[in-house]
């Protein structure tokens, strides 16, 4: 059965342990990095960033003010863009739950960059092969019978790794347990074709601001694969007919010289 991890954004201290732990785990270099103006770090994800802790400040009715923190990371889609439109097969959703990531089959197209609703896949700009790099859902360490390193690191128990349906019941539990906590509603329960990272937050994505830096909610229940596979159906008769148009203009610009040679030849 499907693997999901649980991201109950209201035990979130900021402590970034689980970007540390996935640096780590996944030996990423690291960068030289600024705050972005909430005070993230770093601003943006990159090739040697799969998980990032978003800062938002939010103003309460009573005056006072207060801080949230998630964790912006891949959302491993149950039926991945990035993985329908790849024309090599570099990309593959697991049934264990990961997006996983073939860099010996990969050619650098970036079609996933492209494809992604959530801009997760990024490219190594700085390197002499440029690949493409992301979260991969700690597939390794789940061979093993093993969480994510985030998920082992985490201090406050932010995270919950297990059985997708089993953590959706969880997730509901705590909603109706405490409803005046909880926004009612799971984030990746049926986004987008529902995913395997799963959030839980206080207010609305809307009022957090998250929908500008990658958590969008226009995207429905439509697993966005069903939009890659559309898409790369129509590649090969593409490709047919631009070989078959570069053919003719061949010809046509043969034939052309012939006809002026021979034209000279005559004059």
């Amino acid at each position: 059965m499907s693997k999901a991890v649980l991201i109950d954004t209201t035990k979130c201290i900021g402590c970034r342990a689980c970007q540390v732990a996935c640096k780590s785990w996944n030996d990423l270099k690291g960068e030289r990095t600024v705050f972005s103006e909430t005070w993230s770090n770093p601003r943006f994800l990159s090739s040697n960033e799969y998980n990032r802790i978003i800062f938002r400040e939010i103003d309460r009715p009573d005056g006072q003010v207060s801080w949230h923190f998630i964790s912006r990371r891949c959302m491993h889609c149950n039926d991945p863009a990035c993985a329908s439109v790849c024309p090599v097969g570099a990309l593959e959703k697991m049934k264990e739950g990961p997006v996983v990531y073939d860099d010996g089959k990969c050619i650098g197209c970036r079609y996933c960059m492209m494809a992604c609703p959530f801009q997760i896949p990024k490219f190594e700009w700085g390197s002499a092969v440029p690949l493409i790099r992301k979260c991969t859902f700690c597939a390794e360490r789940q061979a093993l019978g093993l969480a994510p390193s985030c998920v082992t690191t985490c201090p406050t128990g932010t995270l919950l790794f297990g059985e997708r349906p089993q953590l959706l019941k969880e997730a509901y539990r705590r909603i109706g347990s405490e409803p005046k906590k909880y926004y009612p509603q799971v984030y990746g329960e049926k986004t987008a074709g529902g995913t395997s990272t799963l959030y839980l937050t206080a207010v609305s994505l809307e009022d957090l601001g998250l929908t500008r830096v990658g958590f969008r909610t226009d995207l429905g229940d439509v697993p966005q694969g069903i939009y890659g596979r559309a898409w790369m159906s129509k590649v090969p008769f593409v490709a047919v007919a631009v070989g078959g148009l570069c053919v003719g203009l061949h010809y046509l610009h043969k034939r052309r010289a012939e006809i002026k040679a021979e034209e000279r030849k005559e004059g």
